[in-house]
């Protein structure tokens, strides 16, 4: 049984996040449930929720505009053109999850820290992930997340 929750979102790079919002919304529905700009990353962020989930998490698509030219975005964006950039997946203690995949010949890209909505996350490195940037999210109400 594997020890993830849910895909808890799908990262698409866009270069216009209010054109990607009204796409989404307008397409399909579906609805900004937290929008924020992170600096570390050099992003500004809209998660859109798509459904709950028993663990009390959600799945969300989460469009990511870059706001500075040396961002990691910014860089996939300038190679790649807008689309999938990443995947997400849930779990209730990221640190333990992170070490588990690294004991198994995957890199892990740095030290959890604090990502959207107060989470706890850390990355893969996709050269070990088939090729997809992986990222690993504890959300901010599980036990030993972050509050929000």
């Amino acid at each position: 049984m594997s020890p993830f929750t849910r895909i808890d979102h799908i990262g698409i790079a866009c270069r216009d996040l209010d054109a990607a919002v009204r796409f989404y919304r307008d397409t399909y529905g579906f609805e900004v449930a937290h929008e924020e700009v992170n600096e570390e990353q050099g992003v500004r962020e809209a998660m859109l929720r798509i459904n709950g989930t028993d663990d009390g998490g959600a799945s969300y698509l989460q469009l990511l505009e870059p706001v500075r030219e040396d961002s990691p975005v910014a860089k996939f964006l300038a190679k790649n053109g807008e689309g999938v950039h990443h995947i997400a997946f849930g779990t209730a203690d990221v640190a333990g999850e992170a070490a588990a995949v690294g004991e198994r010949g995957v890199r892990v890209l740095g030290e959890p820290r604090t990502g959207s909505m107060g989470s706890l996350i850390t990355f893969l490195h996709p050269k070990d992930c088939g090729g997809v940037l992986t990222e690993l999210v504890q959300s901010a109400g599980a036990p030993g997340g972050h509050a929000r």
